[in-house]
């Protein structure tokens, strides 16, 4: 009977998804019914003191990153990621995942994590020289006498879709085959509970926890999901928070005798209303202090919210695309399909706006692509966006375009999505040559096009002489794709 008691447990679990280096309050997206708007909300003063709340509240509270932590902000990208470890280490994490955190390097993911109080983990990270792997794969943490295991898996993509220097000397797979070992592996370990912590993907985790059994919680990131509701997929419960550090997870779970009994589940948003951590909120007034300046140069207004929540365009990246076709005398322009950039609200877009939009500021860049490789850019990309394996699924949202218009079946197998594309008003052909303008490689893969050059110009400066010319933004074309 004694043993019994030890056994059941109440454990509360906080989780913070894809913040992407997002430090203080900011304009969010939110919806009524038809209708956009935005408010204020995130902020990791905000976070810290809901998680006091949680803390204060429960007598056992587990806190967990899903990554995307290290790198989407100036301070961030200027510093590599070390500005935000004070705060990190101060908020009690257990354990985090990742995938933009690898933007900097492998050695420098290996130095941020090595000022970590806790652990980066990942069981499908692998050093390519040995095929050891590159991360710890899990950790065990126990609570009375119960132990927890915490597995973590890293983003398939990091090696398929990012720049090169984001896995040099690593390959990396989706976990699917490693899961159910470590599953094994912990459990030979004494766990008697089993928490994934998982940068796949809501879609790419939902397929995998279909087909593997013996974890009790999955915490979902990388694909921004606000799940309202906690989702239960055979066994397990699968949370995600949707991003920007706007919410945060809370997950009240029942144990008795290893095995969860009930659940309860809130999506908090981290709003003005409240009350913010003052030592957090005196770290982020430190970092930010260098950039106060660029919140302070008005260079435009925008007549409509500028955000990127939408899977087929983007009215942030048509401020964007319009701005780098401007540099050059190029018919298309092309972009990545980036889900990560706070909404800028109507009115005024300052310069820090515009590095919120793109803060690598990369070089603007043209390329000559015949209509058949543009054809076979646009197919991949739909491709990694909507396949029907959901493992395959290994895009952000659909490439952003300009100067073209795809007509497309969603639901038509790979390699035969698109209908029809226009140049304009004119009928794609498939054997001319059309100068396209983008950034990063993202925007057009290295495979594809010639006569490849960098201009002069960077993004920002792009966007800012832009709003220069055209000082209020409104929405410059429809959207390049529609469905028919």
């Amino acid at each position: 009977m004694e043993q019994d008691q030890i056994k059941n447990m109440k454990l509360s679990i906080a989780y913070l998804n894809d913040v992407h280096g997002y430090l203080e309050p900011h304009p969010e997206l939110f919806y009524t019914g038809e209708k956009e708007i935005t408010a204020t909300a995130g902020g990791y003063a905000g976070i810290a003191a809901k998680i006091k709340g949680i803390r204060s509240n429960s007598q056992h509270t587990l806190l967990f990153d899903g990554g995307d932590t290290f790198h989407g902000t100036l301070p961030l990208v200027e510093s590599k990621g070390e500005v935000i470890l004070p705060i990190l280490n101060k908020l009690g994490f257990s354990a985090m995942t990742g995938h933009w955190d690898f933007a900097y390097g492998p050695a420098q993911l290996k130095k941020l994590a090595g000022q970590l109080n806790y652990p980066v983990l990942g069981i499908n990270v692998y050093n390519e020289k040995d095929d050891t792997l590159f991360l710890p794969p899990f950790i065990i943490i126990q609570i009375e006498d119960i132990k927890i295991a915490v597995i973590g898996i890293c983003s398939n993509i990091i090696d398929k879709t990012m720049p090169a220097h984001f896995s040099e000397g690593l390959k990396i797979t989706d976990g699917a085959k490693e899961l159910p070992v470590f599953i094994e592996q912990v459990k030979s370990k004494g766990a008697d509970f089993i928490i994934l912590l998982s940068h796949n993907g809501f879609p790419q985790d939902m397929a995998m926890l279909s087909n593997v059994a013996g974890v009790d919680i999955c915490l979902s990131a990388h694909t921004h999901n606000r799940l309202y509701e906690a989702i239960k997929i055979n066994d397990t419960i699968v949370i995600q928070c949707g991003c920007h550090g706007s919410f945060l997870g809370h997950l009240e779970i029942d144990i008795e005798q290893t095995k969860i009994t009930g659940y309860k589940y809130e999506l908090i948003t981290i709003d003005e209303a409240i009350k913010p951590d003052h030592e957090i909120e005196n770290l982020v007034t430190e970092i930010m202090r260098p950039y106060q300046y660029l919140k302070a140069e008005i260079l435009g207004n925008t007549a409509i919210v500028l955000h990127r929540y939408n899977t087929i365009a983007s009215t942030m990246d048509d401020l964007l695309l319009a701005a780098i076709r401007s540099t050059s005398n190029a018919e298309i322009a092309f972009s990545n399909g980036w889900r990560y950039g706070v909404p800028v609200a109507t009115g005024k877009i300052a310069r820090w706006d515009l590095y919120n939009i793109i803060p690598m500021n990369p070089v603007v860049s043209t390329v000559d692509l015949t209509g058949e490789e543009i054809v076979k850019m646009l197919e991949e990309n739909l491709e990694r966006t909507f396949s029907a394996d959901a493992m395959k699924q290994m895009g952000g949202y659909v490439k952003r375009c300009l100067g073209l218009q795809v007509k497309m079946r969603i639901e038509n197998p790979e390699g035969h999505r698109i209908q029809q594309i226009f140049i304009g008003n004119v009928p794609l052909i498939k054997d001319k040559t059309y100068k396209a303008v983008f950034v990063t490689m993202q925007g057009v893969p290295e495979k594809l096009g010639s006569n490849r050059q960098d201009l002069t110009a960077k993004a920002v400066d792009a966007m800012a002489a832009f709003l220069n010319n055209n000082p209020t933004f409104t929405a410059v074309s429809a959207n390049a794709f529609s469905l028919v």
